[in-house]
Formats: C-alpha cells, sequence, structure tokens
C-alpha cells in the first residue's frame, strides 16, 4: 500500500511540475518514514542529490559529458540553410500548446474576432455579387475564358488589389475579406476565384509589398491594383515542384558595353497562373556571379526578379490546360532574358533571399487561398446536396429519408461548419498579426482533403445528375478541379508526410530548438536549461497522461460549451506530447526519414487544431442546432487521433506492447447513426440552411438552378400539408393511384385540396422537375461543345 502512494504522490509531483528539490525531499522523507533502507541507499540518494540540485555539479558532472558525447558522435541535428529559412518563417501559435501538454483554453476564447468592415461587407454585397452576375460557370467553360467586359470589371473594381494597401491605390483588405471574397466567388465559378485569388496570393503584389523597395512599391503597386498590370510568379521547373530550393532557372550577372552591371536570365517554368497574359512577371531563378562582379562569391542563391512580359527573349504564348479547367495556367521560356539589377525584389539587398522571402509568404498564403475555395465549394455542396436530397424522391421517399444518404449529407455538413470554423479562426490570427506556419500546412491540407470528401460525396447523393455535364450541374466542375487543389502550393503528400509535425516539431516544441542552437553555439549553460525543461515536461506529459487514461480526464477543469471536449482534447495532447518525444528519443534524427510516423503525428496534431477551432467557433456563436455538427466533428476527429495513434504505436516495435491497453480505453469512438438523422433533420430547417451557406450566391435569375433550388425547397415546404392528404388518400384507396396530374385532379374533385391547394400543388411539382432535370444536347451540337 505504501508503495502504491508512493507512485501516486510522484504522479502528482509530475503532473504538476513541481521543482527537483522538492522531489529529493519527499523521496527521502518517504523512504525514512516507510521503507525499511541501507546505507548503500543513502550513499546513492545523497550523491544524486548533491548532483541534480546544485546547479554547478549538474552542469559539470552531466550537462558537460552529454553535449561532449553528442559533439564525438555526430548525434548534433542537422538543419540546412533552406530549413532554418522556412522554422524563421512563420510564428509559433495555438499548436505549440499541443507540445507542451495543456491547452490555454481562456485564451483562446479571447482572441481578437475579425469582423468585416463596413467598406468590405459592402465590396461584397455590391461589387463581388455584380461580377457572379455577370458570368456562369457553363458559360466560361464554353468560351474558355471571360468575356472582355468581366475581365474590365475585375481590373477596374480592383480585385487584384485587394491585398494592396488604400496608400498604393489598393482596397487594402483584411484576410478574413480577401478569404470571404474568394468564398463566394468559388460558389459561382472556380475559375473566377482561381483567377482572382492567385494575384492575392503569391506574387509580385506581396512580393513587392513586403520586400520590395520603396521605388519598386511606388512604379508597380498603384499598376497592379488597378489592373494596368497583370502578374504572375513563376516558380515551378520540370524537376522542381515542391522541392523549390531544386529551381535550375539560371541567372547571370554579367557587364554590357557600357559597363553597366546586368543579368541574364534562362528560364523554363510550367504551371504559372495567368502565365499566358501576365503583362509582369515574377521570376525565381538561381543567381550566379561567375566573375565575381559583386564580391568573392559566385553562387548568389535563389533570387526573385521583376521582368515584363514583352522583354526579347521571353515566350508565355503557350497555356496548359488543368484538367480542363479554363483558368489561365501556362509555362513560362526564357532565353538570354537581360534584367538591370534593379529588377531585383529588393533590389540589390534582395540578391540570395528569394526562399526566405518564398517560405515566408506561403507561412501566410497557405491558411488564406485554398481553405477559402475549399469552403465555398463546400457550401455550395451542401446547399445542392440538401436541397436536392429534399426534393428528390425515389420509392415514394425523399432520398434524404435514407440512413446511406443521411450518412453522407450529415458528414458534408459537419465538414463543412468545421472548415468554416477553422478558416475563422486562422485568419484572425493572421489579421491580429500571427504568422501561423504550421497551422497554415494544416489547413492548406486538410481544407483540400476534406472538400476532396464533401465532393465525392456530393457526387454519391446526386447520382445521375452529377455526372451529366450542362447548366445544370453545379457540382461536376468542382469536382474536375480538386486534384488542381490538392496538388498546388506543396503537394498533399509532402505537406502531411514532412511539413505539419515535421517543422512543427522542431518549431513548434518548447525547447528542441533551443537545444539545437546551444548546441551549434556549444552554450553548456543554454543546453542544461533547455534539456532538464524538456525532461520536465516529458515526466509532466507521462504523469498527465497516466492520470487521464486512468481517470478519462473527467477531473480537468475547462471553460465553456462542450467541456467534455475540452477534457479529452487536453488527454489528447498529454498523448501526444509524451508520444512524439518518446519517438524522438527512439528514433532520434531519423524519425525524420520516417515519413508515415511523422505523417501519423501530423494527423494527431491536426486534428487537435481543427477539434480547438470547432470548439472555439461555437463558443463565439452558440447555435442549438450546431451542437448536433459540433458532436459529429468532436467525435470524428478525436476517433481519427485515436487511429493514428495506435497506428504509430503499432509502427515503433518498442512500444507495440502498449497497443492493447490504448485499445481497451480509447480516446473515443465513432457518433452514433442516430446523430446523422438529427443532422439532415436540422437541415430541412431552411432558414439554418440559409445560414450555414450563407456566403453562397444564388442569382435573381429565374433560370438560374440555384434559384430554381431555393424556390422548389420554399414551395415544397409550403405544399407539404396538401402533398400529405393525397398521400392518405391514396394509402386508404380514395385516390386511384395513376399519373400525378389525374391525382391532382381527382383530390380536387373529391375536396381533398382546394384550388389555391391545387395550384400551389401543380407550380411545386413543376418546380421539382426542373430542379432535377439534366442537359441534353442535339447530337451535332454535342460535337461542337468544349
Amino acid at each position: 500500500m505504501e508503495a502504491l502512494a508512493f507512485v501516486l504522490i510522484l504522479i502528482i509531483f509530475g503532473y504538476f511540475s513541481y521543482p527537483l528539490i522538492l522531489w529529493f525531499g519527499f523521496i527521502g522523507v518517504y523512504s525514512l518514514v516507510f521503507f525499511d533502507t541501507n546505507i548503500l541507499f543513502w550513499v546513492i540518494f545523497a550523491i544524486l542529490a548533491v548532483t541534480f540540485i546544485i546547479h554547478k555539479n549538474r552542469i559539470n558532472l552531466i550537462t558537460s559529458p552529454i553535449v561532449k558525447f553528442i559533439m564525438k558522435k555526430g548525434l548534433l541535428p542537422k538543419i540546412s540553410a533552406t530549413e532554418e529559412a522556412a522554422l524563421q518563417a512563420g510564428t509559433n501559435w495555438v499548436e505549440s500548446d499541443y507540445f507542451k501538454a495543456d491547452i490555454n483554453f481562456k485564451r483562446i476564447k479571447e482572441e481578437y474576432v475579425t469582423k468585416l468592415t463596413k467598406e468590405e461587407q459592402d465590396f461584397i454585397n455590391n461589387e463581388v455579387n455584380e461580377l457572379c452576375s455577370m458570368t456562369t460557370d457553363w458559360e466560361i467553360f464554353q468560351d474558355r475564358d471571360l468575356r472582355p467586359d468581366v475581365w474590365k470589371f475585375i481590373k477596374d473594381k480592383k480585385f487584384f488589389g485587394m491585398i494592396i494597401p488604400k496608400e498604393y491605390g489598393g482596397l487594402g483588405f483584411s484576410a478574413t475579406a480577401h478569404s470571404h471574397v474568394i468564398e463566394k466567388l468559388v460558389s459561382r465559378s472556380q475559375v473566377l476565384a482561381i483567377t482572382i485569388m492567385v494575384p492575392n496570393s503569391l506574387g509580385p503584389a506581396e512580393l513587392i509589398l513586403k520586400y520590395g523597395t520603396q521605388v519598386q512599391k511606388d512604379k508597380y503597386l498603384d499598376d497592379l491594383a488597378n489592373g494596368r498590370q497583370v502578374p504572375c510568379f513563376g516558380l515551378t521547373e520540370p524537376n522542381a515542384g515542391s522541392d523549390a530550393t531544386s529551381i535550375t532557372s539560371s541567372g547571370v550577372i554579367f557587364k554590357d558595353e557600357d559597363k553597366k552591371i546586368k543579368i541574364k536570365l534562362n528560364f523554363e517554368k510550367r504551371y504559372i497562373t495567368l502565365g499566358n497574359i501576365a503583362t509582369l512577371i515574377g521570376i525565381a531563378f538561381q543567381l550566379h556571379d561567375p566573375e565575381q562582379i559583386l564580391g568573392e562569391k559566385k553562387d548568389l542563391g535563389i533570387t526573385f526578379g521583376l521582368l515584363d512580359s514583352k522583354l526579347k527573349g521571353i515566350d508565355n504564348s503557350r497555356r496548359h490546360d488543368p484538367l480542363g479547367i479554363p483558368f489561365v495556367n501556362s509555362p513560362l521560356f526564357g532565353k538570354d532574358v537581360v534584367i538591370e539589377i534593379d529588377d531585383i525584389i529588393g533590389g540589390i539587398d534582395g540578391i540570395g533571399l528569394g526562399w526566405q522571402m518564398l517560405v515566408e509568404s506561403l507561412s501566410i498564403g497557405r491558411g488564406i487561398s485554398l481553405p477559402s475555395v475549399s469552403l465555398g465549394g463546400s457550401k455550395l455542396a451542401l446547399k445542392v446536396v440538401s436541397s436536392y436530397s429534399q426534393i428528390r424522391e425515389q420509392f415514394g421517399l425523399s432520398i434524404d429519408r435514407f440512413e446511406g444518404v443521411e450518412e453522407k449529407i450529415a458528414k458534408i455538413a459537419a465538414f463543412t461548419y468545421m472548415l468554416n470554423a477553422s478558416r475563422n479562426y486562422t485568419l484572425d490570427a493572421i489579421d491580429n498579426g500571427v504568422r501561423p506556419g504550421v497551422i497554415n500546412s494544416v489547413m492548406k491540407y486538410h481544407a483540400t482533403e476534406k472538400f476532396r470528401e464533401v465532393i465525392n460525396d456530393s457526387m454519391d447523393v446526386v447520382g445521375g445528375s452529377g455526372i451529366i455535364r450542362g447548366e445544370k450541374n453545379l457540382l461536376a466542375h468542382a469536382y474536375f478541379a480538386l486534384p488542381i487543389s490538392i496538388t498546388v502550393e506543396g503537394a498533399n503528400i509532402l505537406t502531411r508526410n514532412l511539413m505539419q509535425f515535421g517543422q512543427g516539431l522542431i518549431k513548434s516544441h518548447p525547447y528542441i530548438y533551443k537545444e539545437i542552437q546551444a548546441l551549434n553555439k556549444n552554450d553548456v549553460e543554454a543546453f542544461d536549461e533547455a534539456f532538464f525543461s524538456h525532461i520536465k515536461l516529458v515526466v509532466k506529459a507521462f504523469a498527465k497522461t497516466i492520470t487521464c487514461y486512468f481517470t478519462r480526464g473527467y477531473f480537468l477543469k475547462t471553460q465553456g460549451n462542450f467541456k467534455r471536449y475540452k477534457q479529452k482534447l487536453v488527454w489528447a495532447s498529454s498523448e501526444f506530447t509524451l508520444l512524439s518525444n518518446t519517438a524522438l528519443a527512439l528514433l532520434g534524427s531519423a524519425l525524420k526519414k520516417r515519413e508515415n510516423i511523422s505523417g501519423r503525428f501530423g494527423d494527431m496534431l491536426s486534428y487537435m487544431y481543427l477539434i480547438t477551432a470547432t470548439l472555439r467557433e461555437f463558443d463565439n456563436n452558440p447555435k442549438e442546432e450546431d451542437k448536433d455538427l459540433v458532436n459529429y466533428i468532436c467525435n470524428y476527429a478525436f476517433e481519427e487521433i485515436q487511429k493514428a495513434k495506435e497506428n504509430i504505436l503499432y509502427n515503433l516495435p518498442m512500444l507495440k506492447v502498449f497497443l492493447p491497453l490504448v485499445r481497451l480505453n480509447p480516446l473515443s469512438v465513432k457518433a452514433p447513426d442516430k446523430l446523422n438523422e438529427k443532422i439532415v433533420n436540422n437541415l430541412k430547417n431552411e432558414a439554418y440552411l440559409k445560414e450555414l451557406t450563407s456566403s453562397v450566391f444564388v442569382s435573381s435569375d429565374a433560370k438560374d438552378r440555384l434559384n430554381i433550388l431555393e424556390k422548389a425547397i420554399e414551395l415544397n415546404n409550403e405544399t407539404k400539408p396538401a402533398f400529405i392528404k393525397i398521400k392518405l388518400a391514396i394509402k386508404n384507396g380514395d385516390i386511384k393511384k395513376d399519373s400525378l396530374e389525374n391525382m391532382f385532379e381527382e383530390a380536387l374533385e373529391k375536396g381533398i385540396v382546394d384550388k389555391n391547394e391545387l395550384a400551389q400543388l401543380k407550380k411545386a411539382n413543376k418546380l421539382k422537375q426542373s430542379s432535377i432535370e439534366v442537359d441534353s444536347y442535339k447530337a451535332r451540337t454535342y460535337k461542337t461543345m468544349r
């Protein structure tokens, strides 16, 4: 009994991270009172106490030998210059909590929520809506381009200048406003959204704004904001995709006949959005100085330049065809293109800083552009699928009454809420000055992957209506475009397996980077502080994990709504901290090469963030109907964390023995099927569905498919009592089963419905049929279509 009490008290000491002197004090007193100890025990105890408690002794006897051993054996982790730049790009944020076995829910709740300004909201209500009204997705696909008046509107209304400050002629919008614009545009056409998204993401405007000289800002930004210049940015090459450091495009410094320093460029780029119509080209290249004109170095590193597209030697005349999606995407070729030193972004001071500029810009951009596209597309899919499934009938029932369909619709609704919550949380951070590089990788990966699931499930629900192309099909083009989102801004395989946890472990862990820096500087004092703080953290995570395991976290104090999920989130964080540090101890630097293990740790990390964002969203905007969505998301995400944890243990032989214990007391289980029904029933509330999909553009055109769907739902709800009366009459034999038109007339004759009800029933039925129609074409017309 004394031994058990001893262990329990030690766990409490670890849980609350008590100082080392208290540990030795307690162990000494407890051993003296309850254990039969001999002189050898007390000698060893005294030596350990003097060694660890007295700082100077610990440095000399423990820390210094450890540092020497690491140096001698070459165990110091190597961080390349490119990795260092990536680590320095962006700031630590909420993800660092997950590496500390603790989560500060009070701070999360109090983080500032960005609100759209009146100017931003007016722009969305007016200019964005007007742009959506000017064209349709089908028209854009048939023309393979935007009409000239659409292009003019985009430029005149400064859609290319959303991120450019007003002082340089732009709109000066927040990241939140930028996202809301893209979100609405994508609900009308992905081509519209991509066309406007890219110049406001990684490209000349952002790079000039952040790193350009004042002369470059004055020369280019106003023209870019007002559409007088159309930008593109050339990074990707045939042999340099996700690994941008492998670019071979070359710039060579030379002196011309007038002894003026210039640069000769040769490049081949591909997948460049807006490349074919760009007037200002940003180019990434390796800069070389073979004659050492600028100094002793010959290889100056990745550098970004600004090129007039009309310069001699540039060829941007060709187009790619990305899965038939007709946004402008092109290869770029340059042969002996000559530019000035002043054409380098940042001037001469910007030489060699291209990689740093890139990772810093991407550390923000990944959290805005593609998540906005995915969210807008998910909201459109939710609106289409929920409406269509209420109207479409099979076997005498609307298809949303079938459990298999319910399951898909509930998942679509939950994922949409989760994407919206995580988008809002991430953009609040960005607008508040945070540069959450790790979380933006999480956002890029999960936004595109969840959107892939949303579209695939939506296509299943709408069936044949989803596979026949035409004006009436609202989902097919999003389905075609999905692989594009998955691929750009870093392929998702890379993002999951290398970036989320691979970078996060070093960047967001409270001590690892400090230890590496201390070792690089041979600073034993700094290493001692970081190393023993690291050990203290692992002990705390172990104690917290053990405690949560046996109590299932019920004792944890949390605030706000859904306290049980917050308790589980702290439990998950404790396990994540313990398991990641254990894996690091077992595998060392080899953990980086175990990409599947790293990917699963990334899953644990990212799903903790998605849960955090979801709970925060509900705390900020509590609505009764949303509780079912939050329950679905949290159960789903905790189940994914459980799977990742089990797979990590299974693939680490030394930890595999703990797998049965983890399975015996799982973090979560799958949500009950009944939850699907509750979510789908909530969506039948027209006002609630509109609220969840509020950013989706619905044209006022009576022939517009979404407009028809909305009106069909309205009439369907209004005429439901009359339909029920007719169905009961058929069931009771009062009306003979016949064509719908004949049954309507018989119902009128027998007084089951009146004339007004009959008129509404006919109108509702007509809209129903119109909403489930698919396109067809004359054979000759079909052969000419794109």
